[in-house]
């Protein structure tokens, strides 16, 4: 059997492990249920890769994102490891297809959200998967006291019985010591050995900067940074703003958010990735899955609303190990808007059902009908035709969730298909009528498998290449051989979704758990409160951060903003003094050491240092070859 050494060579190319990856992937081989907190670019995946490739069946993941699903997905295909993800938007026999490969044991890695463990003929068919290792990425959606709470994780712990006795994994990059407990009691992780990894970044320097005028400050900013950057904004229509903008300027920019088409996203992605693409300015849906290790700077042009969130968006600097910055951007209004938000991201009981009374009758559901329904979801428009507070339908969809009465899809991107609904005799009776189409239909039935048999998922993207026609001509095509009844043809569509999990209720009776409702309200205030309070720190910033995190609370950074304000204090202070002075003379005569001038002054060496620094900055002193200070 191989070593995991061995693994992380063969597949990763890597000759060690990370801090403390391999005592974590040593404790899932002996069976334990382990729970990792590792920070952003700390090497979470390895850790339940590597010990599910030496072990004999199927490690099922459990992650709460598409993008980040298949993104881990297609790397480890590249890597030549069998790996399938199951999401929204897939066809039936798309997910027959994956169930299938799962019982014949031909699928090393299989993806799924929390939510498919609702689901009931997922539930049958997983019994019959030789299941290995149980990893559930993003852990920390599992505590209504995280910053992400999904409640759909905590039907993780019903699926355990169905396993059989194997060891569980769970990992997040951002766990406060009353989240990590809430992990460990949730999943019912039984004596669990819990790793922490350090929050120290020692080549990340964090910059707080009061800034009215947040432009100028990031052209500024961006003008002395040559490398890849990220710049954080709030909202979408913000990210194309500043990009136009900075673009005009001669910096080279673009922009990215949800609210783009996946091509779209996917291209913009690849040309950062390559660095054709110098500064990405994006929401927070940019990011998450990307490993791109030499970011030198991360700009956040907007105060998040947590701590964790603004870890690990910075943390995506400097993952190379050289220096990098992370720097926020604040106006004082801010600071006072965000002590607003707990009333606004928890509204009023009757705000929630009248936001849930007009949804139901948006889609025309009577009382007592509606469960397992999914809809389109167009939220302006929604918004609008019952006049209605935007922020106020956001947070209240968001309450709804957590209550488990319905879920909510910003964007679902459901990708094209094609099936035959002729059959194989009119087909090529079509074909000789119009023999314009026939190479669209051949390519249709050499490129994709099973077209024949059930709806399968098509890129005319390449169907175009291989054609070598235009991407408009091949969907025209397309439609047209629909028309004509000879495939069924769904183009491919993003769309908000909401699935409704339960019958509608009458509004009046709309149940929500009130003290749990007041208590996440008063885990959120706290949050914000921390986040105001590293804005306003007046100590090492690493520090706060590691401190939030139950980190090492005497850690000094010695690179952040305030850390070097302090060291530039000293100086002036050194500088004011006699110290000065008595090295010039003591150093007139003869050159010498740093101890010997230590001895003659009775002054201690690491004090000495940075005097002695500054002085040859100054040029009026200078370090020889053998280590000895003489004057210029």
């Amino acid at each position: 059997m191989k070593s995991p050494k061995e693994i992380l060579q063969e597949y990763w190319g890597y000759d060690a492990f990370r801090p403390i990856q391999e005592d974590i992937i040593l404790s899932v081989l002996k069976g334990k249920d382990t729970l990792a907190v590792l920070p952003t670019g700390g090497g979470k995946s390895i850790c339940f890769q590597v010990p599910a490739l030496l072990m004999n069946g199927t490690c099922l993941v459990i992650s709460p994102l598409i993008a980040l699903m298949l993104d881990q997905v297609e790397k480890l295909n590249a890597l030549g490891i069998p790996s399938r993800a199951i999401y929204t938007g897939m066809s039936t026999g798309e997910i027959e297809d994956i169930m299938f490969a799962c019982e014949e044991g031909d699928i090393k890695f299989l993806y799924i959200s929390p939510e498919r463990l609702t689901n009931e003929k997922f539930l049958d068919r997983l019994q019959d998967f030789s299941i290995a290792l149980l990893a559930i990425d993003e852990a920390h959606c599992i505590s209504q006291w995280g910053y992400d709470f999904r409640p759909a994780y905590l039907h993780i712990s019903e699926i355990k019985p169905l396993l059989k006795k194997i060891p569980t994994i769970a990992l997040t990059a951002s766990a406060t010591n009353k989240v990590k407990d809430d992990i460990v009691e949730k999943l019912k992780l039984q004596q669990p050995a819990i790793f922490f990894g350090s929050f120290k970044r020692e080549n990340l320097s964090y910059h707080v900067s009061l800034a009215d005028d947040k432009i100028n400050a990031l052209i500024n900013i961006l003008r002395k940074q040559k490398g890849s950057s990220i710049v954080y904004c709030k909202t979408r229509k913000k990210t194309k703003e500043i990009s136009d903008l900075l673009n005009q300027f001669q910096f080279n920019t673009d922009f990215y958010h949800a609210g783009l088409t996946q091509d779209q996203r996917n291209e913009k992605q690849r040309s950062w990735l390559k660095g054709e693409t110098k500064c990405m300015i994006c929401t927070n849906a940019f990011g998450m899955g990307i490993d791109k290790p030499d970011v030198r700077l991360v700009v956040h042009m907007d105060v998040p609303d947590c701590l964790e969130n603004y870890y690990q968006e910075a943390g995506r600097a400097g993952r190379d190990g050289a220096y990098a910055e992370a720097i926020l951007l604040f106006r004082k209004q801010e600071l006072e808007e965000l002590k607003t938000l707990p009333d606004q991201k928890f509204p009023s009981i009757t705000v929630i059902r009248k936001i849930y009374r007009a949804l139901c009758n948006h889609f025309q559901l009577p009382t007592g009908v509606g469960s397992g329904t999914w809809f389109d979801f167009d939220i302006q428009s929604f918004t609008l035709s019952f006049n209605l507070n935007l922020y106020e339908v956001l947070y209240s969809l968001e309450v709804l969730k957590q209550e488990e009465l319905l879920t909510y899809q910003d964007q679902v991107f459901t990708p094209s298909t094609v099936y035959f609904s002729t059959d194989r005799t009119t087909l090529e009776t079509f074909e000789k009528q119009f023999p314009d189409l026939e190479p669209l239909i051949k390519m249709l039935l050499r490129t994709y498998g099973g077209i024949f048999d059930h709806a399968t998922k098509i890129n005319e993207r390449q169907i175009s290449w291989l054609l070598k026609s235009d991407i408009q001509k091949v969907k025209s095509s397309l439609k047209t051989l629909h028309k004509f009844g000879i495939i069924d043809y769904r183009p491919a569509k993003e769309n908000a979704q909401i699935h409704f999990l339960h019958d509608r209720f009458v509004s009046d009776e709309l149940n929500i758990d009130y003290e749990n409702y007041q208590s996440r309200k008063r885990e959120y205030t706290i949050r914000i409160e921390k986040i105001i309070g590293y804005v306003q720190a007046n100590s090492c910033r690493a520090s706060f951060i590691s401190s939030y995190f139950g980190d090492d609370k005497n850690y000094v950074c010695g690179i952040c903003d305030i850390c070097i304000k302090k060291q530039e204090k000293h100086f002036q202070d050194e500088r004011s003094g006699d110290l000065i002075k008595k090295i010039k003379n003591t150093l007139n005569d003869n050159p010498m050491s740093l101890n010997e001038i230590s001895q003659s002054l009775e002054c201690v060496p690491e004090k000495l240092k940075n005097v002695l620094r500054f002085l040859e900055e100054e040029g009026v002193v200078q370090m020889n070859l053998n280590g000895t200070y003489e004057m210029k």
